[in-house]
């Protein structure tokens, strides 16, 4: 056949794709055979950022001359060149910053053993959004449902719990899971997972821990510039193995024989990824075309839910210190008071005050003096929980503990004097009531015997009063 004559009749970017069936089903090398002039100018002379790994064009080359290896697109060549399907896809590849929208037809006659098909593309700089949702009935009728509990959840996480669940079954996966990272202390979390009756696996949130974000920033590497990564068979995970033998190896272990992993990402900011394990393999061109879209809209929703978060931390917590604030400790108060939180049971009340910060911040400097701040802190988180914590303001404390008796308080109270020493000295008073509706006493009465414990201590050590005459 005439390839050329073929693809010259085409107005947009177009080129024939061979692809090489082997006796055992699969397929070998994947070639791109000739292109139309404007399919060569995307190569000569690229368009934006769209640069391929070399800007010329050879006849009959590997496809992998002129970019990274790249599953989702074999598969699309081999459905469309050999089991003569027609598709499509729009699709936003992590190697540019460009939508791409694809077609794929099947050509006949084969070849001996080499099938065609033709790619065309069209490169949008923005997504379409008339693109992105010219989808099946049935796909719109999924990604509507999943919207529509998004938006009226009041409960994010239960509300993800539900929808990971209905895209394991979708996938026909045994196990389905979203990953959450975070960049600035380099940790991941599992925000939901399903796991099928059926599977022998262990759920993700055992197997997460302090090393495993190294393995997940990995992950970008393996899906090397695509928008996702389907290994649905042997031949595929030959490409993890090689690409990232470590999570390769931690996937064996595990007993995972194929593997669907996505990004999810609001703008350019990535949040974690969506993986399923062990899915239906025919079902492989239905969950792509699903996930496409589906994590387009998670992406957001995640973004919007983890920027709540961190507007509620900024809320909520003193900024120097990383323990909650005097605004979270009011309302705390405010609502304990009010019957709202453990009415009828005890709540102790301590206070602390650092000893000596004006000394520090005046010989020192203040650097020093919120080092000191700081590792009164630690000192209290050490005893107490972090959510009992309170920064009132300055170098003041305050600690509320629900449920806990006198002896208890005071063996906390010992065991924040014995951790206080040259480094960290700290005034202590607390009181006890009986009834959390009357934790405002309880702070009166813990902030007079602070007072009365720091008075005892500028009389032991007078050279650190803030009105020492000999510093005058």
């Amino acid at each position: 056949m005439d390839f050329q004559s073929l693809v010259d009749r085409m107005g947009a970017m177009t080129c024939v794709v061979s692809v090489e069936r082997l006796e055992n089903g699969g397929y070998g090398d994947i070639r791109i055979v000739t292109g139309n002039r404007a399919y060569l100018d995307s190569i000569e002379r690229p368009y934006g950022d769209v640069q391929m790994l070399t800007t010329k064009f050879k006849p009959n080359s590997l496809y992998t001359e002129y970019l990274t290896r790249d599953l989702n697109f074999e598969d699309y060549c081999y459905r469309a060149a050999v089991e003569k399907k027609c598709l499509h896809s729009y699709a936003h590849p992590d190697r540019f910053d460009v939508w791409f929208n694809m077609t794929f037809l099947p050509v006949v006659p084969d070849e001996g053993n080499l099938s065609f098909c033709t790619y065309t593309m069209e490169i949008n700089p923005v997504a379409d959004s008339e693109r992105l949702s010219n989808v099946s009935a049935e796909l719109a009728s999924s990604i509507l449902e999943t919207t529509i509990k998004l938006r009226g959840t009041t409960n994010f996480e239960a509300t993800m719990a539900d929808v990971i669940k209905d895209i394991r079954k979708l996938c026909m996966a045994k196990q389905c899971c979203i990953f959450l990272m975070e960049p600035v202390t380099r940790t991941c979390s599992v925000l939901c997972e399903d796991i099928a009756e059926d599977a022998p696996k262990k759920p993700m949130a055992e197997i997460v821990d302090d090393t495993f974000y190294e393995l997940a920033e990995s992950w970008e590497g393996t899906i090397s510039g695509s928008n996702c990564l389907i290994a649905k068979n042997a031949q595929d995970m030959e490409v993890v193995r090689e690409r990232n033998p470590k999570w390769y190896q931690s996937l064996v272990e595990n007993h995972v024989s194929s593997i669907v992993l996505f990004p999810l990402k609001s703008g350019n900011e990535r949040h974690g990824y969506i993986w399923a394990t062990d899915f239906d393999a025919d079902m492989a061109p239905k969950i792509k075309e699903t996930l496409e879209l589906t994590t387009y809209i998670l992406g957001a929703e995640i973004g919007n839910h983890l920027l709540l978060k961190r507007l509620q931390i900024l809320s909520s917590r003193d900024m120097l210190t990383g323990i909650l604030n005097r605004n979270e400790m009011n309302n705390y108060v405010e609502r304990m008071s009010n019957g709202q939180i453990s009415p009828g049971k005890s709540v102790g009340v301590l206070f602390a005050d650092l000893n000596g910060l004006k000394k520090v911040n005046d010989t020192e400097g203040h650097s020093a003096g919120d080092e000191l701040i700081r590792s009164g802190a630690r000192v209290l988180r050490s005893v107490f929980h972090d959510e009992e914590v309170f920064r009132a303001g300055g170098d003041e404390f305050t600690v509320i503990v629900v449920g806990i008796t006198d002896e208890e308080m005071e063996a906390r109270k010992q065991r924040l004097c014995e951790l206080s020493g040259d480094e960290v000295s700290l005034a202590v008073g607390y009181y006890v009531e009986d009834d959390c509706r009357n934790v405002r006493s309880a702070l009166r009465q813990a902030d007079e015997k602070m007072y009365e414990d720091k008075r005892k201590y500028y009389e032991l050590h007078p050279e650190m009063r803030r009105d020492n005459p000999k510093e005058q």
